[in-house]
């Protein structure tokens, strides 16, 4: 054997302080100020990262049949990977776990869809009668009231108001229906989403392994590994949003049930889906909830309805997460709206809905990277913009 060391392995991904004997200088630089030279490096550097991000933006929504239905089966996966871990660890054959994964989401999404139709074809034609007396209840209110308005100022602000929840609508469906256009278009992402569910859940780890292969070689321990820990966040990330939004569909569903507010079933059903947008969904979809009760059972109902839907959101956001997944490191609320909006401007509802998710995996791979914890697999020092793992407390000492 030979007594020559094998050499150090070289993080590719740390960065290095330039050697100055290199330095290329010219009497030109001798006039220009040191503040302005770093300046002009951070610009053209960052000029370079934001080309790159618009071109893979635009490459994602070039190629977005097959983007979306890949997201739509990759975070479906992270929904169901608790359970199906679970069935492989306690020495379930892989045919038969993921046959029951699929079969158990068929059989819920069917059951609720089979509730939802039923309850709003029994009371949909009751909440028109009411939404169309409650609208000239309404009107007769702006003519006869203190404001003392005319019809002509009326039929303005309607159609003003008409024309801006279009606008907004247009910006909101926009990336959707540029997905799914055609009926076509939905059967084959559906198709898609199910094959993808389907391969990742019976050889993800294969395919992870190919994928790894087509990285450098001394780049792949750091790939894997920092890839690794932005899948373990994505997987906390959809195990967190189903808590919350299985909380939020339950009690504001039940809110709306004790009260006799209309459709209850389906505003639950639709406050769980809206759920997994962060903040911005659980609003929108309790303000639903708030609108039928106004309408259909007069304003204190409505105010009450209220009380609940923010009394749910309290409720959960302060004591049952807690509670459920200890004290967890989160972004501000402020960076996930940020999030949200952008990924809803750049593609409308599957945007919104992959934002957070994407965010938060590239943040966790990055920090991973940066910070050199993918060599000893420990938890980087550092905040993400995601994560359920609970803070270790210091025993104070007596």
């Amino acid at each position: 054997m030979s007594d020559e060391r094998r050499p150090r392995f070289r993080n590719p991904f740390r960065a290095e302080p330039p050697s100055t004997e290199r330095t290329v200088s010219t009497p030109v630089d001798e006039y220009v100020p040191m503040p302005l030279r770093v300046t002009a490096g951070y610009s053209w550097r960052i000029l370079v990262i934001v080309a790159v991000i618009a071109v893979f933006i635009w490459l994602v929504m070039l190629l977005k049949l097959l983007v979306v239905p890949l997201l739509v089966g990759i975070l479906v996966t992270a929904l169901l990977w608790p359970s199906f871990d679970w069935m492989l660890r306690h020495r379930w054959p892989r045919w038969l776990a993921v046959a029951t994964s699929l079969i158990g989401v068929a059989a819920i999404v069917g059951g609720l869809m089979t509730l939802v139709v039923w309850q709003v074809r029994d009371q949909l034609p009751d909440v028109q009668v009411k939404t169309a007396a409650a609208v000239e209840q309404l009107k007769q209110f702006l003519l006869d009231g203190p404001l003392n308005l005319t019809e002509t100022q009326i039929q303005e602000w309607i159609d003003k108001g008409m024309a801006l929840i279009n606008d907004q609508a247009s910006v909101l469906w926009s990336g959707a229906l540029g997905v799914a256009t055609t009926t076509a278009h939905v059967l084959t992402g559906l198709v898609l989403s199910i094959f993808i569910l389907i391969c990742l859940l019976a050889d993800g780890g294969g395919i992870w392994k190919w994928t790894v292969k087509l990285f450098p070689r001394a780049a792949r321990p750091a790939a894997d590994a920092s890839a690794r820990a932005g899948w373990a966040t994505v997987i906390n990330y959809a195990r967190t949003q189903l808590l919350v939004a299985a909380i939020d569909a339950v009690g504001i569903g039940l809110g709306a049930f004790l009260l006799g507010v209309p459709m209850a079933l389906p505003v639950a059903v639709l406050v769980f889906l809206g759920s997994f947008v962060p903040i911005v969904g659980a609003v929108v979809t309790g303000a639903i909830a708030v609108f039928l009760a106004l309408v259909y059972n007069g304003l204190w109902i409505a105010v009450a309805m209220l009380a609940v839907v923010l009394g749910v959101q309290q409720l959960e956001g302060h004591i049952l997460q807690p509670l459920l997944m200890g004290s967890a490191v989160k972004v501000h609320p402020l960076a996930v709206v940020l999030v949200v909006a952008g990924g809803a401007m750049i593609a409308g509802i599957p945007g919104a809905l992959f934002a957070v998710p994407l965010a938060a995996f590239v943040n966790v791979v990055a920090v991973t990277l940066g910070s050199g914890s993918w060599k000893t697999g420990k938890t980087p020092d550092a905040d993400l913009i995601w994560s359920t793992v609970p803070r270790e407390r210091r025993r104070r000492n007596r």
